[in-house]
């Protein structure tokens, strides 16, 4: 198809990106109990009170006090699977990588984990850490991130 932004040759990937090709152990759906936020209590009242959770501590607090009509509050049983918990949506759980001797620990585990480089690696190490990855069969999430050289035109 055509390219809508033009950038048709702007962007060139270096011939020594192969990315590993590996599939999950065992593919899982992953089923969360509640995929909405819990709002923290009168958040929509006051402009200075913000949304993101904070436990409600008052004496005669209606959502501590858990009464009927008021805000959910989050406990243990809206926990995940533990299966599924940590599971990424390509079934994989996330390694973060630092150096190419990180590598060698998902050598038996490539199969359950993916390795995702760190935002810090230099561009070189990255590089050496993705030939590494290729040669154990471990898959990279982030594998583009930093690689891209731009062609002049």
């Amino acid at each position: 198809g055509e390219d809508p932004w033009g950038l048709a040759g702007f962007f060139v990937y270096p011939i020594y990106f192969k990315m590993a090709n590996v599939t999950p152990l065992v593919k899982r759906t992953v089923i969360k109990k509640r995929t909405n936020k819990f709002i923290r209590h009168q958040s929509d009242r006051f402009k200075r009170v913000g949304e993101s959770w904070r436990r409600p501590k008052g004496i005669d607090s209606f959502t501590r006090r858990r009464f009927k009509g008021q805000r959910l509050m989050p406990n243990c049983g809206y926990g995940s699977n533990k299966t599924t918990r940590h599971l990424l949506p390509n079934g994989f759980k996330k390694f973060l990588v630092k150096n190419v001797q990180d590598l060698d620990i998902l050598l038996m585990n490539n199969r359950i984990f993916c390795a995702e480089i760190a935002k810090n690696v230099s561009s070189l190490t990255r590089k050496t850490i993705l030939e590494r990855a290729a040669a154990l069969n471990v898959r990279v999430t982030n594998g583009f991130a930093k690689m891209r050289t731009v062609e002049k035109k």
